[in-house]
């Protein structure tokens, strides 16, 4: 148990699906919770929250160093491969002892399987050997767990896919989102390939949870996965089927060059296209993380 759970906490990526979430739970937890807000427009939206706003940047100006001294916790849910920020705050924080908690993403286990395979290999850690277009974000993680060392109470967390209404201002994950959107203008599933390819996915209100518990038991230099469950995007393409009430044979596999030009290479590659399967045994086991849904196929199917 760390002394992290009662004080104050400062969130990148506050407008966004997992920092509003988060910001939600630690305010219901009794935090006080400051925000950054890059456009004015959403400093009144972040308030009603009952966030703080810290409408500045995260770029070395005065401001940027001031709310990472008045706070003892830095939560980044925001850009996991911005080297620039993230160096910023651990220069910024390095020596106080504060609490800094990094967000990754499953990618970085990714195969570019393009749809077309299921894997069996299942990662616990950190990849010793990523694909070149991850290893950006692995250094990251590898150095954002090493600063454990140099006077940062640091963690990594990172989710797979995540589903579920989002508690903040943004109500909607990525990946699963992007697949409805393409099926309701196409006016049927499409998929990857074949769509074999499986994925771990957390539920948000599960993942939120796993930040409390971070806060209040994560030794520092830890890195854990979230994840409660794997399935395949053919299973979750016939859940869209469902949902948007298609026949069944209403699929339509496409190339990864296909899937580039509607998504982009990252989102094709990574967020759908990729076998993405890890073990949260860690946080489980570590933290005593009990999450609760596994219901990604049903909560397609009937929202």
């Amino acid at each position: 148990m760390n002394s992290f759970n009662t004080k104050r906490v400062f969130i990148i990526g506050v407008t966004g699906y997992v920092g509003g979430s988060i910001a939600v739970k630690l305010l219901e937890k009794g935090f006080s919770v400051y925000g950054l807000v890059r456009r004015v427009e959403d400093i009144e939206r972040v308030m009603n929250l009952g966030v703080k706003p810290v409408h500045t940047k995260l770029d070395g100006n005065p401001e940027g160093y001031a709310i990472l001294q008045e706070v003892e916790i830095v939560i980044n849910a925001a850009d996991s491969d911005d080297t620039f920020l993230v160096a910023f705050i651990l220069e910024a924080l390095k020596g106080t002892g504060k609490m800094y908690i990094h967000t990754s993403g499953g990618g970085i286990v990714g195969d570019k399987a393009e749809g077309k395979y299921p894997s069996t290999k299942i990662y616990t850690d950190i990849p010793q050997f990523p694909l070149l277009e991850r290893m950006g974000r692995v250094v990251i993680d590898k150095e954002v767990v090493g600063y454990s060392k140099k006077g940062i109470y640091t963690i990594v967390i990172c989710p797979t896919l995540i589903y579920g209404i989002g508690k903040g201002l943004k109500k909607e994950s990525s990946q699963v989102p992007a697949l409805i959107k393409a099926a309701e203008k196409n006016n049927k599933v499409v998929l990857i390939g074949s769509g074999a390819n499986r994925t771990s996915n957390v539920h948000i209100d599960d993942l939120t949870d796993l930040y409390v518990l971070a806060i209040e038991k994560a030794n520092s230099g830890s890195f854990f996965f979230a994840e409660n469950g794997t399935v395949s995007f053919s299973e979750i393409g016939y859940s869209i089927i469902s949902r948007l009430g298609y026949k069944q044979d209403t699929i339509e596999q496409i190339s990864i060059m296909d899937a580039i030009a509607l998504w982009g290479p990252i989102m094709a590659h990574f967020g759908l296209g990729s076998n993405i399967l890890v073990n949260s045994d860690r946080a489980r086991k570590e933290l005593g993380w009990r999450p609760k849904y596994d219901n990604l196929l049903q909560e397609i199917a009937s929202n």
